[in-house]
């Protein structure tokens, strides 16, 4: 049916636009360091028993850039709505291993490399207590997108089911 057609492409431009500003926000916001997050970025429209259907794909740790991760001590405005917070376990200092890499953070004493190990659990130590800040990188778009949504469903759709009736009376 074209009616479903229009509802498919108007679902692509939403979920596209959703997607660039994303990774956008991820760029600006330098959240994109290793280029994962901002890759696996993705989305899926499927069809079953007659209903469309769009979902999102993102790294699993993307939830927690977005949401932001209550610390122990301290948190950010922004993290009040977040659901996930660290209670009794710090992340791991194994996860920031090639972060540090990455941004060229080399511990030196006498200037000489040192191990790497202090400064992974003092960050590690500090995001425990600090927590991860909010940056609505997936969230903001998401929303801005959703609330322009209905008005060009509502009308794809229309203009869709428009033509097919077009196309029936034509086939008459």
């Amino acid at each position: 049916m074209l009616a479903d057609k229009f509802l498919r492409d108007e679902l692509n431009k939403f979920a596209k636009y959703v997607i660039q500003q994303s990774r956008s926000n991820l760029t600006k916001g330098k959240k994109n360091s290793s280029k994962e997050l901002y890759n696996s970025l993705g989305y899926d429209i499927s069809e079953a028993s007659g209903k469309t259907s769009l979902g999102f794909d993102m790294a699993d740790y993307g939830k927690f850039q977005d949401r932001g991760v209550k610390g122990t001590d301290s948190n950010y405005i922004e993290n009040k709505n977040t659901p996930y917070s660290y209670t009794t376990k710090m992340p791991p200092t194994k996860a920031f291993d090639k972060w540090i890499i990455r941004k060229g953070i080399a511990p030196r004493q006498g200037g000489k490399f040192t191990s790497r190990e202090g400064i992974k659990f003092a960050i590690a130590r500090s995001i425990y207590k600090k927590g991860i800040k909010a940056s609505m990188f997936f969230t903001k778009p998401f929303e801005a997108a959703f609330k322009r949504l209905p008005d060009e469903l509502v009308e794809a759709y229309s203009i869709g089911l428009e033509k097919q009736i077009q196309v029936n009376i034509n086939k008459k």
